[in-house]
């Protein structure tokens, strides 16, 4: 059988992509948006599918589906709707090829640029993230737009690449035409004011940590292509609300507020967090951050970063976890008091340094590769039955 599987399964994936492929073809009023970029993929395209529902049948991918399964899937769900947003989430040189052989957008979003996934196993160096992603903005007609992140230097030069129309957005309002201001986070969500030429709009929505502006821009900037007026996709924003393991709030052990972002980790993005719970009032602050894998030549000037930020949000406990967190830790000690920046080896060593620290009332931050499940700290604290291995071979959404 499994056999019979191995010669099945290629068969039957490359026959649906091109099923897709067809059917797409077939619904040429419908306009594909692609999302893509190394953090920030899946907010934004939830967020761009809020907005767009403003005023059109909106379909948007799964947001737990791979991408080599999501797009056919997602493409072959289109009936009568006008707009599609897919997200291109790519890890291998020529992985970005297979997908614009089935859907190539008529608009297409770059969120940023990381050493997400440059190790030798995966696409190797930042230089062919950038080569990959940009491929992307490449096959965007010319009567298409570019909505390019413009307060990062290698997406904003995706715009030398592209024949399409192109839309920065940002916080430099001298850079991009769709930039915020006057940015507020609260344990109640996230508020600014949302400018475009000449007007500007207040957002309100429920997500927690600046770097989420982002994702709002981007989705305005398509929705202002996509002509809906400012307060409609404000309208849209406000609908928007945490993924789960993504700046989610969530009770604590030991009555404590758990800011849970342990889905997705890498330098950007654990940086963005840690600007969160610096933003955030608590009377104390602790900071849980597990590995980032896939940086190949970033291993440690990434984890470096991360420890150099700790340092300037000087949390009052940082809790680091796995060996290549140990970067972290020689860097945040630098600035915090002695004793309060710990290594630990695994998650349950985690779990017991936090359980003797932890007291009613305190923020904790949990931050991790996917692999590495963080998740699983707090579950540990609860007397919960966890998986041993370092790196567990399911999820635990199970036990909550």
């Amino acid at each position: 059988m499994s056999q019979l599987k191995k010669i099945v399964k290629p068969f039957f994936h490359t026959s649906r992509r091109l099923l897709a492929k067809l059917w797409l073809q077939s619904h040429s009023k419908t306009t594909v948006i692609g999302v893509t970029g190394s953090y920030g993929k899946t907010n934004t395209t939830v967020a761009i599918h809020e907005v767009l529902s403003q005023k059109f049948k909106t379909l948007a991918t799964d947001i737990n589906l791979d991408t080599t399964y999501n797009i056919p899937i997602t493409i072959l769900k289109i009936n009568d709707h006008q707009k599609v947003v897919l997200e291109y989430g790519v890890d291998h040189i020529g992985e970005m090829d297979r997908y614009l052989f089935v859907a190539r957008p008529k608009i297409a979003v770059v969120t940023g640029i990381a050493p997400v996934h440059s190790d030798k196993s995966h696409l190797g160096s930042v230089e062919n993230i950038i080569k990959e992603k940009s491929k992307l903005v490449k096959a965007v007609p010319k009567n298409g737009w570019a909505i390019l992140n413009g307060d990062v230097r290698e997406v904003r030069e995706m715009a030398k690449v592209t024949q399409a129309q192109v839309l920065f957005y940002g916080l430099n309002k001298n850079n991009c035409q769709v930039w915020a201001n006057r940015i507020k986070v609260s344990f109640s969500g996230l508020e600014f004011n949302l400018h475009y030429k000449d007007t500007l709009v207040k957002v309100k929505t429920s997500l927690i940590g600046r770097h989420y502006v982002y994702n709002c821009l981007a989705a305005a900037a398509v929705g202002i292509v996509s002509e809906l007026p400012l307060s409609l996709i404000a309208k849209g924003l406000a609908n928007l609300e945490p993924l789960e393991g993504r700046m989610s709030v969530e009770q604590g052990p030991k009555q404590s507020v758990l800011l849970n972002d342990s889905r997705r980790a890498n330098p950007a993005s654990t940086i963005a967090g840690l600007q969160a719970i610096k933003d955030l009032p608590a009377k104390r602050k602790i900071a849980v951050l597990g590995e980032m894998g896939e940086l190949g030549d970033w291993e440690k000037r990434g984890h470096q970063q991360v420890g150099k930020m700790v340092g300037d949000v000087k949390p009052d406990y940082l809790i680091a976890v796995g060996p290549l967190t140990k970067f972290i830790v020689e860097e945040a000690q630098k600035k915090m008091k002695k004793g309060t920046a710990i290594w630990v080896g695994d998650v349950f060593e985690a779990a017991g340094v936090l359980t003797g620290i932890l007291k009613k009332g305190d923020l904790i931050y949990l931050k991790g590769s996917l692999l590495k499940h963080l998740e699983r700290i707090p579950l540990i604290m609860e007397g919960r039955e966890v998986d041993p291995d370092e790196i567990a071979s399911k999820r635990y959404e199970v036990y909550r």
